[in-house]
This record gives structure tokens, sequence and C-alpha cells, in this order.
């Protein structure tokens, strides 16, 4: 900062200052006689000038300093975080509060950066993650069209509905995905009744029941609950679909709802191979596919993390209870005291 720019900055008090002199000598002037009064003004002025002059250049050669190191930096591309370290010690309280306002600032930017970063990056693995998945469904068409010469036309049809049956579920676990950011422009608080939303679940995957033997219990399932129909579906269907992965052929899958004072309940209970109880507490992890689905080769580690996330979003809450050889149940919690226009987007 040059000397004009620093005697600029002080314009309000050079203003007070010429104020207060004229204030003064209009005094002396009035108080005096014209002789002694003139002698004395000049004393009085060239006096205080003097003073505020000193004023002026020792208040500038303290700061010169403190505003050179900032121009430096102003003049620098910093991006890291020796950027913060490197502003100079203030000098007063002024420069104080604004140094740690900056602080505060900078740092907030920066863990906004590292966060979409991360989210960036999440976004990225889950779509390569996501490519590498569908081309096997889709590998598997075209081996199907490949092979399928002098076979029935209607065991054709059937394998390539399975297969296309595969690509549209990861389609629809990436729209989800793509939206859940978004959710709160998208749900519609209506009341949904559980056993036509188990029915549909079941329905939209039936063939793999038949498939594996695997038999649905309906019958206990009698509440209705208030939600939003379109995504409560699709946490049931992601709870579902898990289950018929890690339930073998001739098992069960029961769907039953209960109700307390505190809350309404649907509960999805299979015969499955189980969850070791040190994963437990890890399942709704992003990306924790645990044991079995590394032995499955067949989890993406998504679909239990999305449910969760909608179902907080939503205002309800899953959990779960399981033991290895005894089966998993998944239990989706719906509170009766609630309100709407606080949930999370």
């Amino acid at each position: 900062m040059t000397f004009l720019r620093y005697v600029t900055d002080k314009k309000y008090f050079l203003l007070v200052y010429a104020l207060m002199m004229a204030f003064v000598s209009l005094i002396m002037l009035t108080g005096t006689g014209t002789n002694a009064a003139s002698s004395n003004l000049l004393y009085v002025n060239a006096g205080c000038l003097v003073l505020a002059a000193g004023y002026i250049v020792t208040g500038y050669i303290y700061r010169k300093s403190y505003y050179e190191e900032l121009r430096i930096l102003s003049e620098r591309h910093a991006q890291e975080d020796w950027y913060i370290t490197a502003l100079p010690e203030p000098q007063t309280n002024e420069q104080a509060l604004y140094l740690k306002l900056l602080t505060q600032v900078y740092t907030e930017q920066a863990q906004g950066i590292a966060q979409l970063q991360e989210e960036r990056k999440d976004h990225q693995d889950y779509i390569l993650s996501w490519i590498h998945d569908v081309k096997v469904p889709i590998a598997g068409s075209r081996l199907i069209m490949e092979n399928g010469a002098g076979k029935p036309a209607e065991v054709l049809i059937d394998k390539l509905e399975d297969e296309l049956g595969k690509i549209d579920s990861y389609v629809e676990q990436a729209l989800y995905y793509s939206r859940i950011d978004a959710f709160s422009q998208d749900y519609f608080i209506t009341e949904v009744d559980l056993p036509a939303i188990a029915k549909d679940s079941v329905k939209k995957v039936a063939k793999l029941f038949i498939h594996k033997r695997i038999r649905p219990n309906l019958e206990e399932v009698t509440h209705s609950v208030s939600s939003d129909s379109k995504w409560l579906a699709y946490i049931v269907n992601q709870v579902v679909a898990n289950a018929l992965t890690y339930t073998g052929s001739g098992g069960t899958i029961t769907f039953r709802s209960e109700e307390s004072d505190a809350e309404k309940s649907l509960l999805i209970q299979d015969t499955g191979i189980g969850i070791p109880p040190e994963e437990l507490g890890r399942v709704f992890d992003k990306g924790f596919t645990g044991s079995a689905g590394r032995t499955h080769h067949k989890s993406t580690g998504l679909g239990l993390y999305l449910a969760k996330q909608m179902a907080l979003k939503l205002g309800h809450d899953l959990s779960i209870t399981s033991a290895p050889g005894e089966g998993t149940t998944v239990t989706l919690h719906f509170p009766k005291v609630r309100r709407y226009n606080d949930l999370r987007g």
C-alpha cells in the first residue's frame, strides 16, 4: 500500500481533524485580542498539524509491512492449505476478526470441496461398477441368441426375459441412485396399503420365486401406513431381491405387519444363509457386500444402502436381525408421530 492510499483511507480522521481545528480556531479568534489570537492560532494549528502528520506517518510505517504482505499474497494464485497460514499476524482487533472470519470461510469451503470430490469419486466408482454389471446380462443375451439354434422359441424368450429383467433392475437402481439427492422434489405422502405393496413386490419377481421354488407368505400383512408409494415400493423391492439372492431353493420369504403404540412396521423374513454377527452393523453401508456377497458374486453393495437412505428420507427406518444358517429379518419402521414438512431432501 502506498502512502497516498493510506492517507486516503484516513479521510474521515482528516475530516474530523479539520472540523475540530476550525472550531478551535473560531473560539480563539472570538475570545482574545486580534494580535494575540493570530499568534496563538498559528501556533495551535502548526502544533496540531505536526502531531496529526506524525500520527499518520507513524501509523503508515507500522502497518506498511502488514499491507505489503497482503499485497504479495493477493497477487499469487494460492490454492493450498498454507494460504491461510501465510497471512500476516493481525495488528488490531478489527484485523483479528477479519482473519478469523476468513479462516472460517476458507475452512468451510475446503470441507465443501473435499465432500464434493468424495461424492464425485463415489459417483464415478458407481458408474464404472454399473457399466461392468449391466454388461453381464447384455453379454448373456448375446450368447443366448448365438447358441439358440435348434432350441424352442419359448425357451429362448424365457431366458432373454431373465436377462432383460436384470438389465431393468440395474437401470432402475441407477435411476433411484441419481434421484436420491433430489428427494425433496419428488415425493408425495399418501395412505399406502402394505398388502398391495408386498403383493406387487412378489409379482415383480414371480419368475424367480418359481424358479427357486421359494414360497412367499403374505397372509400376515394387514396394515396401511403414511408414505410415498413409489419410493416405499422400491425399498421393499430391494429387500425382497436381497432375500431372494441369499435364500436357497425350497425356502420361504414371509411378510408380516405389526403395530405398537409408537409405530407400525413391516417385517420381511427369509430362511436364507443369514449374516455373520460381525457384519450386521455394516450391511447398510455404501458398497459393503460382506462375505455372502463375495461368495455369491451377485452383490453390488448398493441395494440395502439405497433402501436405508430412502427410508430415512421418508421419515421411516430400516433395521436388520440375522443369524448364520437361520435366515434374516429386515424390519421397515413407520413411526406414528413425525412431521413430513421436515423430510430430508
